[in-house]
């Protein structure tokens, strides 16, 4: 294990230097002057980098074996606090965006510790090293506008004793990067407001929390579909005026189709009363009709869908027991009924597949070879990631990558969210309740939850290819208000969602959501 190892190394670091055996303080090196960055992997030490530290402490900056793709990697460690940058400055660059993309690892808890594109002639560009789980590495990019023919390779570190970051295999050149969907779950938006939940921005005004997200940088909202649902909510007419509500502050709309009157997942796809005796060629005929009259309908009003689920979360298929995965063929015509009814609608509205399990490569393989076999056409893959439920986030990446290149597709996070507190609100265990249900490095606090939000948002947009689409935040407004309940048949009903929501107990918005703003 990588965390071991370390220790050790670490350990006999402090053992060499009672001896007198310390690492030499890195001499202040002239500054690398090229067009394109030298010893990109660290297998020639430290030279055509620079370092500099406020406080003396040069030799928190070193290179040492265990690389990501060679033998050696640059290693920012001490044993009292530090503050280092490893550096290379770039000049006669021919004026554009470039981007930067590095493989780096963490142990976490640095005041802060990331990559970035500084003096290139526009604002500093820079992306946060997140804690990496056994040692994993994860590539992590960041792109700026260089004006002027020059920019500067920064690799910074801000930390306490014994806190370590690794960074290794660097590239920079022509491209950029960024987000083009960061998105909300909305669906239960208007029923809070029904039962009166309250919402407020950062600085304590009261507003529309639609209008205070979208003030964020929030850019689309997603808004399951329910056919008949016993609350009466998540149906056609409340999807309805959703839209309106989204495309009238210049927001996009997913519309997810869960074909079923409640909650539909991995573990229950129960079909609609009304479609509940219906055969499998029924049932094409169901899904086709009640995808087009709910688009068409979105269409007409003006509000047209920019992206729809065809099904959610749908792991082991949906409408069972005939569209499960276990008839494949079936499953196949199902999803293919409700992709041709999207695009009869409109053909410039992106199909999405759905999964959960976003850290799980093999089943994502397994299920989209299948979907590819039975010709299901399709524009993207959505996968649900709760870190918590997930695997890390290096599985992610992992998954993503892999996905989108082995698909020829963009992926998108569909649904992600983190708690900010542990405390209940109103009375029902929330999904999150302990300690040991968190992710490492991640508490369960306002900083936790906007750090977990902007590093699962940094991994997809360094999908290879401008793949990753970006990441929708599951259910933000969720707060508790007493009747906006997890069962649409049962009144009385709690949420257990409201501390991973990013409204807090009072109503006022919390930092994760200025990450709608990642560029």
């Amino acid at each position: 294990m990588y965390g071991t190892t370390h220790t050790r190394a670490r350990a006999a670091g402090a053992v060499a230097a009672l001896s007198g055996l310390v690492f030499a303080a890195l001499p202040a090196q002239a500054a690398h002057a090229a067009t394109t960055p030298v010893n990109t992997g660290f297998e020639s030490g430290t030279a055509g980098w620079s370092t500099y530290s406020a406080g003396g402490q040069n030799a928190a900056s070193f290179t040492e074996a265990g690389g990501h793709g060679g033998s050696t990697r640059l290693s920012h460690w001490s044993a009292s606090a530090y503050k280092v940058e490893t550096y290379q400055y770039l000049s006669g660059l021919t004026d554009g965006t470039y981007t930067l993309s590095a493989w780096v690892r963490s142990g976490g808890g640095q005041n802060s510790a990331y990559i970035a594109l500084r003096n290139c002639g526009a604002a500093e560009q820079r992306t946060d090293l997140p804690p990496t789980a056994n040692g994993a590495w994860i590539r992590l990019v960041t792109s700026v506008k260089v004006t002027g023919g020059a920019c500067t390779i920064s690799l910074n570190s801000d930390a306490h004793a014994g806190e370590w970051a690794n960074f290794d295999d660097i590239t920079f050149g022509r491209g950029s990067t960024g987000l083009s969907v960061k998105g909300g779950d909305l669906s239960t938006l208007p029923k809070n407001e029904a039962y009166g939940a309250t919402y407020r921005d950062a600085s304590g005004r009261a507003g529309d929390a639609m209008s205070i997200l979208k003030s964020s940088g929030m850019n689309h909202v997603r808004l399951k579909v329910w056919v008949n649902p016993a609350d009466g909510y998540n149906d056609k007419a409340h999807v309805l005026a959703m839209a309106k509500r989204a495309k009238a502050l210049g927001m996009k709309t997913l519309i997810d189709f869960h074909y079923s009157d409640a909650w539909a997942d991995p573990g229950k796809q129960i079909k609609p009363a009304a479609w509940a005796g219906h055969s499998y060629n029924q049932l094409r005929t169901d899904v086709y009709n009640h995808t087009y009259d709910v688009l068409n309908a979105l269409k007409a009003q003006g509000t047209t869908a920019d992206m729809v689920q065809i099904g959610n979360e749908t792991n082991a298929g949906m409408l069972w027991p005939e569209g499960s995965t276990d008839n494949w063929s079936q499953l196949g015509g199902l999803l293919t009924s409700g992709a041709n009814a999207a695009k009869a609608v409109s053909s410039g509205t992106k199909v999405a597949l759905h999964l959960a399990e976003g850290g799980d490569n093999a089943g994502t393989r397994w299920w989209f070879d299948n979907a590819v076999a039975q010709k299901v056409p399709f524009d993207v893959i959505a996968l649900s990631y709760y870190g918590y439920w997930h695997g890390s986030l290096s599985e992610l990446q992992t998954n993503l990558d892999d996905a989108a290149s082995r698909y020829g597709k963009p992926v998108l996070v569909a649904e992600t969210a983190y708690a900010h507190t542990l405390a209940d609100a109103d009375g029902l265990e929330n999904n999150v309740a302990t300690a040991d249900q968190l992710v490492t490095g991640y508490p369960a606090t306002p900083a936790g939850q906007a750090a977990n939000l902007r590093d699962v948002m940094n991994v997809v947009e360094a999908v290879p290819n401008g793949r990753g689409l970006g990441a929708v935040y599951w259910e933000p407004a969720w707060t508790a208000a007493k009747g906006s309940g997890w069962d649409p048949a049962d009144p009385s009903s709690g949420n257990a969602w409201e501390n991973q929501a990013v409204f807090d107990y009072n109503g006022r918005l919390l930092p994760a959501a200025a990450w709608f703003s990642h560029r």
